[in-house]
């Protein structure tokens, strides 16, 4: 987060969410409470060299590197922190002083402080663990807010892909070179990142939903989720139908490769400068929106994930447990975890970084590849939408014999054409009755050149409108638009 960013958070004063702890030379045992209660409800941000009222006050420079080794330590002892957490104070100069700013995603299973359990409430740690009510919605709410928490205690670790695993240890080394994970065996690591819990019913522990979505084999996910698919289609010239296509069954790590290397292969990548370093801006886009169609996924429902590269835009479409509705504002948004032991994971191995970053860098980066400005529509189904101009899903190469037939063509006599289709469309035809009258092979670009412009301007109508591409569609002239005489 850049320092704009914090002074905003800053700004707004504790809340259930934000605490503020004066810690100068060292840290108080007071700041793993608030992180216990903040992995306990809904994450928050936690600021090291701030006074309660929101004053900067500063950490004494001599001590950051003690108090960040101190916190490291703590915060992965077990028998400080259970399970343990992996976070990261990262240092900021805020109004010339130095603070420690520590981001703590909710947790997917319940966290204790030296054997208490902390919980939120407004700006209070409050320890709940002697009351056994609080505690029992405690871990009701954390195995049942997640569905990807299910646990299945009758499989064993032999339903899961030891190579995928070994490639997401290995992936950690983007994050450091030693990362916890890299001495862990599988079940460690599994233990480690939520993916073991137990299940209430039967007492037993067990692999978690989310466990199998991320390292297991095909037969294991399709048995334990059928429902599990994504959608990746490219239409272009082929409007009424699709001119690629890629349906993905697999794990979330091979469906992040296959989505990501479907997109590169239709999407061109054009020099991009962001300040004076040369990116790739294209690159950048498709692993927000990749990362967060798989990690935010509502995984319960049976609707189908899709991912469409169109013409003049990218829209990604995927199920979600909705916190609201409609347009997301950058500046008002407020990022809510869907599945958070998979947020975790690809976090952990670089594939998605701090919660509610990837809006930000989207609109960053779609703002240098296209020019335009993206959309996220919050509901029942998300839908992100990334604006293209032509440079995008341009092709060089020769052109096909029937499209410099039409466009010869077109360029002769396109309003004769258009008085053409008018005039025959009074009565209703198919798309293939108005090619075969006007004498145009290419349908698709047919369809472009005229259809879609006479249905924009009004000329033309739909029979069926509510369901443009069904195939029993026909298209009719106007009543109110008289053709030439």
């Amino acid at each position: 987060m850049n320092e704009k960013e914090l002074l905003e958070i800053i700004g707004k004063g504790e809340s259930h969410m934000t605490e503020f702890k004066k810690s100068t030379t060292d840290i108080t045992k007071d700041v793993y409470e608030s992180i216990c209660a903040f992995s306990n409800r809904d994450g928050g941000h936690v600021f090291l060299g701030v006074k309660d009222n929101g004053e900067i006050f500063g950490i004494e420079p001599n001590c950051i590197e003690k108090m960040k080794k101190d916190f490291v330590t703590a915060i992965n002892n077990a028998n400080k922190m259970y399970p343990p957490l992996f976070l990261t104070p990262v240092e900021h100069e805020l109004q010339g002083r130095k603070v420690l700013h520590i981001y703590v995603p909710v947790g997917t299973q319940v966290s204790r402080c030296s054997g208490r359990i902390y919980d939120r409430n407004n700006e209070s740690d409050i320890d709940i663990t002697d009351n056994e009510e609080l505690v029992y919605k405690l871990y009701a709410r954390k195995q049942g807010t997640y569905f990807v928490n299910k646990v299945f205690p009758e499989w064993g670790m032999d339903v899961l892909r030891p190579d995928i695993i070994e490639r997401a240890r290995k992936m950690t080394r983007a994050r450091s070179n030693n990362h916890p994970w890299l001495s862990m065996d599988d079940e460690e690591l599994l233990r480690s990142a939520g993916l073991i819990l137990l299940d209430h019913e039967s007492r037993r522990e067990g692999i978690t939903l989310a466990a199998i979505l991320l390292f297991g084999k095909d037969t294991t996910i399709m048995s334990a989720l059928p429902q599990h698919k994504t959608d990746m289609i490219f239409r272009v010239q082929n409007l009424d139908r699709y001119d690629d296509r890629d349906v993905i069954v697999t794990n979330l790590l091979d469906s992040y490769d296959r989505m990501s290397e479907f997109a590169k292969k239709h999407l061109n990548d054009p020099f991009v400068l962001d300040g004076m370093q040369s990116v790739s801006a294209r690159d950048a886009i498709l692993r927000e929106i990749i990362s967060n169609s798989l990690a935010h996924r509502d995984y319960s429902s049976g609707y189908v994930a899709k991912m469409v590269i169109e013409k003049d835009r990218i829209f990604a479409e995927n199920s979600n447990r909705t916190h609201g509705y409609g347009n997301l504002n950058l500046n008002t948004f407020e990022p809510f975890p869907k599945n958070p032991a998979i947020s975790k994971v690809f976090r952990e191995i670089g594939l998605a970084d701090e919660l509610g970053s990837g809006m930000r860098n989207t609109y960053k980066f779609t703002q240098l590849y296209s020019g335009g400005v993206p959309q996220f529509v919050e509901g029942d189904v998300f839908k992100t939408v990334i604006p293209l101009n032509e440079t995008a899903t341009m092709k060089s190469g020769p052109k096909s014999s029937d499209q410099v037939s039409d466009q010869v063509s077109d360029q002769v006599g396109s309003d004769a054409v258009v008085e053409k289709i008018l005039e025959f469309c009074k009565t209703a035809r198919t798309k293939k009755e108005i090619s075969e009258h006007i004498g145009y092979k290419n349908l698709t670009y047919m369809t472009r050149t005229y259809i879609k412009p006479l249905l924009e301007s009004g000329k033309l109508s739909y029979t069926i409108p509510e369901k443009p591409q069904s195939r029993l569609q026909k298209y009719m002239t106007k009543f109110n638009f008289k053709t030439k005489q």
